[in-house]
């Protein structure tokens, strides 16, 4: 009976099993043709693992086969009925397609359609992209360069010695030295003098007079110091350039605590100040931000700067390395290129003016080289460095100056701490004053004219005026420049001007000038 139970059981399950198996496959083929197969397989395995004997097995497999064939017929139906709009587009698309690829490449086809210039053109020229060529010239740059060196080399022999970097003669600038160690005391005396006015001890007169004395001795005593010392022209220029930049940075922080003090004397009159002066940094006498303000890569002093929450010191690392990286290229190309040059020249003015001439192109190249090195070294790499130490957060040192159309553009974007330096303390105070924009820039060009002359000129012990006539002639070209601009709208006329008589033109002549100056003061000495 028990076995009776059991068989009836299976085989009553196996009708459940068959008629539930003709829904899935129903389900499925509704699904999909796709999905058909594996459906039809694995009801297979279902009915062998459920069936109970060989007849039951083979008439649902008969079944399943019966409902393939019929999905089977069912999809042929399907396929041949008309596509839908959608696909009736797309099919159309295809046709248009290939249609119009036959059609575009034959030869009654017009490939003249419209006017285009060529990309070289004027109207096109600035409008393309000229990274192949800038790579081109890069790749000659470099195999000019390195056949001049090796012919350089081959006919002067390797001119660098230690004596570059350091000689016997350097001993003897130990007074230069003291000098520059001694100027920390020209701050320290102008922040007594605005503690004193801070405590209002003394009147506003006797703040400027101090004040100006400061200033005064602060430049006087390195010049008279280089003067009365037989030194070398690298320690000299070195401690001038030194004492201008703690002299200018001593009259912007005595100009910006006056007119902090003035601003914060209104405040206490019950004074409107207008809308555009907030007290962002109200006056106080600190030595910290003073101390700071000294050691800081800037001109101009404020009492808080925005600063960097850390020093990467590996990025410090780093950028020492590419600082005497370049120091030395520089000082290769000085000893091995331009020395040689300027030894086998004459004074520009005179003898033969066109040998002077082509004396001065030929040391146009190295001594861009080396102005390049310059601007790299120190504008970049020193000053980020400096800035990067003392946690400094503006470091907008310079511009793309290389870009200049006009000589005011370069003047504005070359050196941005001196050129911030000169519009707060030197231009809008003379406009507010009454003077004219060309009479403050005017101005601006004469002070940076002074400085010039004193860091060149005071090392060589010769006052020749070649570097204050050098930037006072940047007043007309500046005019001419202007002119082109105006005349020749979205050209770089102005930048070609600009980089022929400031680069080419004007800097090898005052490096030959000031040679053959600082050579004949030998001779006399001698």
């Amino acid at each position: 009976m028990a076995i009776s139970d059991v068989h009836e059981t299976s085989v009553a399950g196996d009708g459940a099993n068959h008629s539930s198996l003709r829904r899935r496959h129903s389900r499925v083929a509704s699904s999909g043709g796709n999905m058909f197969d594996e459906a039809a397989a694995s009801a297979e395995a279902v009915m062998i693992d459920s069936s109970g004997s060989d007849d039951s097995l083979n008439e649902r497999i008969g079944a399943a086969r019966e409902e393939k064939v019929k999905e089977k017929q069912k999809q042929k139906e399907e396929d041949r009925k008309p596509p839908d709009h959608a696909s009736r587009n797309e099919v159309q698309d295809g046709e248009r397609a290939a249609a119009g690829d036959n059609f575009t490449y034959r030869a009654s086809v017009p490939v003249h359609r419209r006017i285009k210039d060529s990309p070289l053109s004027s109207r096109n020229i600035f409008k393309q992209s000229h990274a192949g060529l800038f790579n081109l010239c890069v790749v000659v740059l470099i195999a000019v360069n390195s056949r001049l060196i090796i012919e350089n080399i081959m006919k002067y022999g390797w001119l660098i010695n230690s004596g570059f970097w350091f000689s016997s003669k350097s001993l003897r600038d130990w007074p230069l030295l003291m000098c520059c160690i001694s100027l920390n005391l020209f701050p320290l005396a102008a922040f007594m003098v605005e503690k004193l006015a801070q405590k209002k001890r003394i009147s506003e007169p006797v703040i400027f007079l101090l004040h100006t004395i400061i200033m005064t001795g602060e430049i006087s005593f390195p010049v008279l110091v280089i003067l009365s010392c037989d030194s070398t022209f690298l320690s000299g220029l070195t401690l001038m350039m030194v004492a201008c930049i703690i002299w200018l940075k001593l009259v912007s922080y005595a100009h910006t605590s006056h007119d902090l003090r003035s601003l914060s004397l209104s405040i206490e009159k019950g004074e409107t100040l207008p809308n555009n002066l907030n007290m962002e940094h109200p006056y106080r006498v600190s030595f910290r931000s003073m101390a700071y303000f000294m050691v800081a890569p800037t001109l101009c002093y404020q009492p808080s700067y925005p600063r960097t929450p850390s020093v990467r010191k590996g990025w410090v690392f780093r950028q020492l390395i590419k600082l005497v990286i370049f120091t030395g290229l520089m000082g290769f190309i000085i000893e091995q290129y331009m020395h040689p040059i300027v030894q086998n020249s004459q004074h520009p003015f005179k003898g033969n003016l066109l040998y002077g001439f082509e004396r001065t192109l030929k040391l146009s190249v190295p001594n861009v080289y080396v102005w390049l090195c310059m601007f790299y070294c120190f504008f970049h790499l020193w000053l980020n460095i400096l800035a990067e130490l003392v946690q400094f957060g503006d470091r907008e040192f310079y511009k793309d100056w290389w870009n200049a159309k006009t000589v005011d553009e370069y003047w504005r974007n070359w050196n941005m701490p001196v050129h911030k330096w000169m519009v707060r303390h030197i231009y809008f105070p003379c406009i507010r004053h009454g003077m004219s924009k060309n009479a403050a820039v005017l101005i601006a060009f004469l002070i940076s004219a002074v400085f010039h002359e004193l860091c060149i000129a005071v090392p060589c012990h010769k006052f020749k005026l070649w570097a204050f006539i050098g930037i006072m002639f940047q007043v007309p070209l500046s005019i001419v420049t202007n002119f082109l601009q105006k005349k020749c709208k979205s050209s770089m006329v102005g930048n070609m001007v600009f980089w022929f008589t400031f680069c080419i033109l004007g800097q090898p002549m005052c490096v030959l000038l000031y040679y053959h100056d600082w050579m004949n003061r030998h001779r006399e000495h001698n």
